[in-house]
């Protein structure tokens, strides 16, 4: 059996490729986690639907984060209108043991939190849009999830069938 020299490849170039393509496809995942969560989360839990967006942070912070990470972020900044708020993490367990490597500053490690919320919400009729505004693997103080609520989505019916 011969063996393959991998002389001439530069390790940093070959763990940068391959950080870029897991960190992306987690990510680009984190939606899909969300469709298939709330199923989960529906079946496990005997709440009945929100009247309100407030109602709804509640049972994410309560509920949703303490079911599934052992954690229960503090829902505060409520815009005047109640369509915006933030959820602020002490200790996001996502970023345990976790740091940022030299050049990319710009990631943000616990994006996938974003696509599971987003992803989730559309399944009960939610259209939000979910950012990050503070991260501690940036050095802020805290890790800041803001979601504001853009529209209800409406049950669609496929084309043709009536």
């Amino acid at each position: 059996m011969s063996r393959q020299g991998t002389r001439g490849v530069d390790p940093r170039k070959v763990n940068g490729e391959l950080f870029t393509l897991t960190y992306g496809a987690l990510v680009a995942q984190g939606y899909n986690i969300g469709v298939r969560l709330i199923e989960d989360f529906l079946a496990r839990n005997n709440s009945s639907r929100c009247n309100d967006f407030r109602e709804t942070a509640d049972i994410i912070s309560k509920v949703g984060f303490k079911m599934y990470l052992g954690i229960t972020p503090v829902v505060s900044n409520w815009s005047p209108a109640g369509d915006e708020f933030s959820l602020l993490i002490e200790n996001n367990p996502l970023a345990d043991f976790v740091e940022l490597p030299p050049g990319h500053n710009n990631l943000n490690f616990s994006n996938l939190l974003c696509g599971v919320l987003k992803g989730a919400l559309e399944m009960v009729q939610m259209d939000v849009d979910v950012r990050f505004v503070q991260d501690q693997l940036k050095g802020d103080n805290i890790t800041e999830l803001r979601l504001k609520f853009l529209r209800r989505l409406e049950d669609a019916i496929p084309v043709g069938e009536d």
